[in-house]
């Protein structure tokens, strides 16, 4: 049973300095993220859309490059896909979660209920397009965007809501919808403590003659450079999740090394560095036989989870004569998570729907004309707070 919420300090990097309108009406919760294949015949069209989608990858001549690059990676794509069961199981942990997160808030928050979640995938279905037609259909008033990335960054939240402000333009050009936006909450207390549980359990696995010295391997998706370098603020937030685990796990008493890798990285562009992969490598090398997985930046389970970290990376690491290869599970339904889930929404609605800071401010380096124009979109959403 998920506990009922209770009142917490949010940390946040983020300043809140602004409000939606006042006068909710009828309210959805669109809980936003890439989305994965549902089957097989799924993969093609899933790859294709990542590859053409200039927030998350900019290629030269980017039509034809990002189509030759996933057709390229279909079949290869299609059997890691095998492997784990056929498909991607992120849209079924994003239901079990969005259920247990309304379910929450309707014992929660009466008064602004019953509250209804919808699924918006960026690449495949359900797509934002469809939640969008739904929410319409069921004539809600106020959309709280609720990102499931919690660490934000141009090319996944960023692209998100690009493409719901593409659609909105669309499917509502007169504004029947209002919308509120939680854009990055990856120093939430309750997130924080979810992902120690998960940590803690696997620590806890170790052999007693390397629990202590066993290195925490913190994997998150990684970025090409190129959008790290226009000021992205991924790293920083990815980084700043990381630490307040650490200091977590240091108040439980867990006082193992750490460092945070990157994975997933494709196509010709240089990427987030040290990978995933060769710190494995290197410490099979240095004799380390033991190593904890934590995958930082993903909150349920999905190919990068079930493939790369414990299929790809497991067998790389017993060949690098690494005994006791853990991985710490995904928050997935995790009661916590949940509760975690329901307690930053109930915060967004207690706060009267804010606008962040953060989402308002630009990158310092060069900004596309459609994140410019979806900025401006998301700005005349909001009011300043009084």
């Amino acid at each position: 049973m998920v506990a009922l919420l209770t009142s917490s300090r949010s940390r946040s990097i983020l300043t809140r300095s602004y409000s939606a309108r006042a006068g909710v009406g009828k309210l959805g919760i669109l809980m936003m993220n890439m989305g994965g294949p549902r089957t097989q015949e799924d993969v093609a069209q899933f790859l294709s859309n990542i590859f053409l989608d200039r927030d998350i990858i900019k290629l030269p001549m980017q039509k034809i490059l990002g189509q030759f690059i996933a057709r390229r990676r279909v079949e290869k794509v299609k059997q890691q896909y095998m492997e784990i069961g056929g498909g991607s199981p992120i849209e079924k942990w994003t239901r079990i979660q969005g259920e247990g997160m309304v379910n929450v808030l309707d014992r929660a928050s009466p008064e602004t209920g019953p509250h209804k979640y919808y699924v918006g995938f960026r690449y495949t279905e359900p797509s934002i397009r469809s939640a969008v037609e739904e929410m319409l259909s069921d004539n809600i008033d106020h959309v709280i965007a609720f990102t499931q990335y919690q660490q934000y960054s141009g090319s996944t939240t960023g692209s998100n809501f690009n493409e719901l402000y593409r659609v909105q333009k669309q499917l509502d050009p007169g504004s029947k919808l209002r919308w509120s936006f939680i854009d990055r909450w990856g120093a939430h207390p309750k997130l924080i403590s979810a992902f120690a549980d998960r940590v803690e359990a696997q620590v806890q696995r170790l052999k007693e003659d390397v629990r202590r010295e066993t290195p925490i391997l913190f994997s998150a998706h990684s970025l090409p450079l190129n959008v790290v370098d226009r000021g992205d603020p991924y790293v920083a937030e990815v980084g700043g999740t990381v630490a307040y685990v650490v200091d977590e796990l240091r108040r439980r008493g867990i006082t193992n090394p750490y460092r945070l890798t990157w994975q997933s990285a494709v196509g010709p562009l240089r990427w987030l560095a040290p990978q995933t992969e060769d710190a494995i490598k290197s410490y099979g090398a240095n004799g380390y036989k033991a190593l904890v997985m934590v995958p930082i930046a993903f909150t349920s389970d999905h190919i990068e989870t079930l493939f790369e970290l414990d299929i790809e990376y497991g067998e790389t690491a017993q060949k690098a004569g690494i005994d006791q290869y853990l991985r710490a599970e995904a928050l997935n339904d995790h009661p916590p998570f949940i509760d975690a889930l329901a307690t930053i929404v109930k915060e967004h609605i207690d706060a009267d729907f804010p606008t962040s800071a953060q989402l308002l401010l630009p990158d310092p380096g060069e900004e596309s004309e459609q994140t410019a124009q979806t900025r401006q979109w998301i700005a005349s959403q909001a009011r300043p707070l009084d």
